[in-house]
């Protein structure tokens, strides 16, 4: 599936499951637009690796998800979008009577509403192309649920939602709108809740990956970053032309239970 003269803009892409995306999408060759919010010079290293490594064009945008503005500008910035990959997410673990308000709103900032704006932003762009990818990185916490985690289930299930809707706004054009919900994927957001389940369900970190993360996703395994970058590049291909608004789980069975 080649990729190539469309350009990828890919939102919280400096780690995890954004830069794996990323790197596939710069393999099938399109040019890649990477995000966070900071603005370090690793940040754009990652981008010049990604260009030498690939021979795509690469670089690195700064722009702050919790920021409407910024949302919205960073399409601009990009100069252009093909491909909206929207994965940006932060995540906190609570009950909900001790769930502070600044994280509930961080979180569907970022997870659900950067999503809103960017795609506001980017969706005129791509009728006047007349090709668009809108592909939304939701979670197996899109269409179930967990305890403790009341702002990041809320916001995935909205995303959900959301693709839904653009899928059928744009269903009569060539622009699709799609939702990957991956199960548990080894990333540095993962990987923080490591430490803090471990001292609630006192168990060996071993125990708690098997026992406790991967409790409900059947193969046992962590998805890759990779397999999710495989996903998105086939929902950008002409293979998937006619699948919109729906969603595509990369869960080890999770949601089959």
């Amino acid at each position: 599936m080649s990729l190539a003269g469309k350009t990828a803009v890919i939102t919280g892409s400096n780690s995890g499951i954004g830069l794996g995306v990323a790197k596939e999408m710069a393999k099938a060759g399109a040019d890649v637009v990477l995000n966070s919010f900071t603005d370090r010079e690793e940040d754009h290293a990652l981008a010049a690796e990604i260009a030498q490594e690939t021979g795509v064009s690469a670089k690195y945008v700064q722009a702050d998800m919790s920021k409407a503005e910024d949302c919205r500008q960073l399409i601009v910035d990009a100069g252009g979008c093909d491909i909206l990959i929207n994965n940006a997410g932060v995540q906190h673990v609570s009950p909900i009577q001790d769930f502070p308000t600044e994280k509930w709103d961080a979180i569907i900032a970022i997870n659900l509403t950067s999503a809103f704006h960017t795609i506001a932003a980017a969706v005129t762009g791509m009728r006047e192309k007349g090709y668009g990818r809108i592909i939304n990185i939701a979670s197996a916490h899109g269409l179930t649920a967990s305890p403790y985690k009341s702002a990041y289930v809320a916001a995935k299930h909205g995303i959900v939602g959301l693709t839904k809707t653009i899928g059928l706004e744009t269903a009569q054009e060539p622009i699709t709108c799609n939702a990957i919900c991956p199960g548990y994927v080894l990333t540095p957001l993962v990987e923080a809740q490591i430490p803090d389940t471990m001292k609630e369900y006192n168990m060996s970190r071993e125990d708690v990956i098997k026992n406790v993360m991967l409790e409900r996703q059947p193969s046992k395994e962590f998805a890759t970053v990779e397999q999710l970058g495989g996903t998105a590049v086939y929902l950008c291909s002409d293979a998937a032309a006619q699948v919109t608004g729906t969603t595509i789980s990369v869960d080890g069975g999770w949601t089959a239970l």
